[in-house]
């Protein structure tokens, strides 16, 4: 597997979502995060229907395959299995993570939502390939079903517990983003400091120095 389809290499994680996008569609969010330099790219659409967004999945494959980046596909296993995505991502609401990674099948990424450490070592246990963490502070205009921030010290006391990669979300920006990548995060997953930003291409690739340690916050 190319080394960029490694979680563990992950460092800007982005996700699509077109209500806080000020009327871009996912392609163009999409094709502004990976020239802006994402390391992988989410779909995520709460609201469409399916056959909507297979279509969309179907765009963002050529577009990252194109890219040389994984594609994956939030909550909808039906959905990534039929544009052969390169992963799924799931949430507690979704399929046991067992049974998820049993469908999936072993060459796929499987991402897992945990917010606690039990979670986290549950996952990890029943073939999870990468942790996602959070959220992490408050997130503001996305998911209206996040919980409770867990914080950074969260973080810390997974990556003490846990071998997986751990992607964090949750209110993350280019003014936390640092403080996420030192306590042990490998990556962070984003959505309205990017989706919603004036400039996506340049408000990934500033986090995207940030998550590379090649700048500091400001």
């Amino acid at each position: 597997m190319d080394d960029r389809f490694s979680p563990g290499r992950w460092r800007l994680y982005a996700i699509t979502d077109e209500r806080i996008a000020r009327g871009r569609s996912h392609l163009q969010v999409a094709e502004a995060v990976l020239r802006g330099g994402a390391d992988v790219l989410q779909l995520r659409d709460k609201e469409a229907g399916g056959g909507k967004l297979y279509r969309v999945a179907l765009q963002l494959r050529k577009l990252t395959r194109e890219a040389k980046i994984p594609l994956i596909v939030n909550d909808r296993l039906d959905i990534a299995l039929a544009v052969d995505a390169d992963g799924v991502h799931v949430g507690p609401e979704d399929l046991p993570v067992s049974v998820a990674r049993r469908i999936l099948g072993p060459g796929k990424i499987l991402g897992v939502s945990t917010e606690t450490v039990e979670e986290a070592l549950l996952a990890e246990k029943e073939g999870a390939d990468y942790l996602g963490v959070g959220p992490v502070f408050e997130a503001r205009g996305t998911k209206g079903d996040a919980g409770e921030p867990v914080g950074l010290e969260r973080i810390a006391q997974i990556r003490r517990c846990c071998r997986l990669p751990i992607v964090a979300i949750g209110g993350i920006n280019a003014e936390n983003a640092r403080e996420v990548r030192e306590a042990g995060a490998d990556a962070a997953a984003v959505i309205s400091a990017i989706v919603a930003a004036d400039d996506i291409e340049q408000a990934a690739r500033r986090l995207k120095r940030i998550l590379s340690g090649a700048e500091e916050g400001r």
